[in-house]
């Protein structure tokens, strides 16, 4: 169909009188927008991105062209972009390689594959964090907020708004660094801050072998649900402290274990393939 046939009152008539004419219209424009949604999507913030928005910008000034009636400049602009095509393919053969090479490796996509949920994320970066920091004694304190808010708290510490992974939490508390200090708070799926001051128990029946990251543990599970992993600097054991419970000097099948049933979500459904193309998340 040619651009201006959309300014041609015959055009607007046959879509009137075959209204399954304007669905198939709908349905390409619909499909047609949606695939250039999802590359560019893909594509933003790489270098091709650039050339794209040129491309774009010069597809629009060659249809105002055209309507116009500069029957040159659109002879000239037709040329450029047939072979510009050819051009850009020749330019950015490593860019297409690569996109190729990974649109071949997600071929699996009509697999019920289940993807890792973000629950099950959080606790591999834990499990890792821990395992390293552990046995050379850095001290932690991570706390995980559940159902009820921790912004009191969150409010009184660094804001870093980043992805959870192992390698982060671990810089975060090697000792001499700026936010080593305090307590790091996890929400959903990020590390909101560091260097967070948690609320200290007044119980008197903590043993004195505890200190003050396992005081300020034992209190934010008295006063929220959040669940609370720490690890002592002095002895390089692990606890948990969640609702007033503290669990201290746990095994790694034990802090695990614990993890996955405070943490993990049993009532999720595998990503269907359906959700994989549509780009959904759980």
């Amino acid at each position: 169909m040619n651009f201006l046939e959309i300014f041609n009152n015959t055009f607007w008539q046959n879509l009137i009188e075959n209204p399954w004419l304007l669905v198939i219209h709908a349905l390409d424009i619909g499909i047609v927008t949606y695939l250039i949604y999802r590359l560019i999507k893909a594509l933003a913030g790489t270098k091709i991105m650039s050339l794209i928005q040129g491309v774009i910008l010069f597809v629009l000034l060659r249809l105002v062209a055209e309507w116009i009636g500069l029957t040159t400049i659109t002879y000239l602009m037709n040329q450029v972009i047939t072979y510009g095509v050819i051009a850009a393919v020749v330019i950015f053969v490593p860019e297409i390689r690569a996109a190729l090479e990974k649109f071949g490796r997600t071929t699996q996509v009509f697999r019920q594959r289940p993807q890792q949920s973000k629950d099950e994320k959080l606790v591999e970066s834990l499990l890792k964090a821990v395992a390293y920091m552990g046995p050379r004694k850095i001290g932690a304190l991570i706390s995980i907020e559940q159902t009820q808010t921790l912004q009191e708290y969150i409010a009184t510490g660094i804001s870093l708004d980043a992805d959870i992974s192992s390698e982060l939490l671990i810089n975060i508390f090697i000792p001499n660094t700026p936010l080593h200090d305090g307590a790091v708070i996890i929400r959903d799926d990020k590390i909101i801050t560091a260097c967070s001051y948690l609320p200290l128990t007044d119980s008197m029946g903590i043993s004195k072998e505890f200190g003050t990251r396992h005081r300020a543990a034992i209190g934010l599970s008295e006063n929220s649900d959040a669940l609370t992993v720490v690890v002592s600097e002095e002895t390089g054991g692990v606890s948990i402290a969640v609702r007033g419970e503290f669990m201290h000097d746990l095994t790694k099948e034990n802090f695990e274990s614990v993890l996955r049933a405070e943490l993990i979500q049993t009532d999720r459904t595998d990503v269907t393939w359906i959700q994989k193309i549509l780009g959904r998340k759980k």
